[in-house]
């Protein structure tokens, strides 16, 4: 062996030996964008707290305003904002809008997809009838509707959809609930960019929105690396680090 081949070798082998130190040179964010969107009963604002985290740690983020009228319309939106970034971006969703962002991530600047307890349909598929393969969770029953918009009761709010979260902080949110338009939800995708992009996912266990299951189920289709959070629903504010830590492994990739 070498004189170089022996440093780059006794190299390699110290980062290996020290545990902290490879996961540090591991989640160096590579990538410096990050655009996050909410899903149903929300609104961008939901991400404060990660976006907080996210400046932080130096990253570019912004949330997009999903409209909630279309499957298209909130596309289209996520699209705009995705082409106003500078180089590549980790493209994030939370909850209704993994379905946005696995028609939007197909943007050749989206380099991973980070999925919050969200859905994550695949190309055509009836995501209804998929989920009628899962335990129902408590959240759905919920759901009223006047005409074709719908939205959460408070009491379903409070205990299902935002479980985890301090009540005086729960109301607030409830306060700013933006009710969605039935045809949102019934739209499929035309593709599914977990297929082609580097994918993560958080599983979140105390969910009582979607299923921990089913969540676990699509994480395992995508083969996304995957984490657990000991959380409900809203996770990315109730466990904002969590949530955090794996977009930055995300933009380290």
């Amino acid at each position: 062996m070498n004189r170089r081949s022996f440093v780059m070798s006794a190299a390699a082998t110290s980062v290996l030996a020290v545990p902290a130190l490879r996961t540090a040179l591991a989640s160096t964010p590579r990538v410096k964008n990050v655009v996050l969107a909410h899903g149903l009963f929300a609104d961008g604002s939901c991400w404060s707290e990660v976006i907080s985290g996210l400046q932080a740690a130096g990253l570019n983020a912004t949330a997009v305003q999903n409209p909630l009228t279309t499957l298209d319309e909130a596309v289209a939106e996520t699209s705009r904002v995705l082409k106003q970034q500078t180089g590549p971006t980790v493209l994030v969703a939370h909850s209704f809008a993994g379905t946005i962002i696995s028609q939007a991530g197909v943007a050749d600047n989206v380099s991973a997809l980070v999925y919050i307890a969200a859905r994550g349909p695949d190309a055509g598929e009836d995501f209804a009838a998929l989920t009628r393969q899962f335990p129902q969770p408590p959240a759905t029953a919920g759901i009223v509707f006047d005409g074709d918009i719908g939205q959460l009761t408070e009491k379903a709010f409070l205990e299902d959809f935002a479980n985890g979260i301090p009540t005086a902080k729960a109301k607030v949110l409830y306060a700013v609930q933006q009710p969605f338009h039935k045809a949102l939800t019934a739209a499929k995708t035309t593709q599914a960019a977990w297929r082609t992009k580097p994918s993560f996912y958080a599983v979140c266990t105390q969910d009582r929105t979607i299923h921990p299951e089913f969540e676990r189920f699509m994480a395992r289709r995508m083969k996304a690396r995957t984490i657990d959070i000991a959380g409900g629903h809203l996770s990315m504010i109730s466990h904002a680090k969590e949530v955090t830590d794996l977009i930055l492994e995300a933009a380290s990739v």
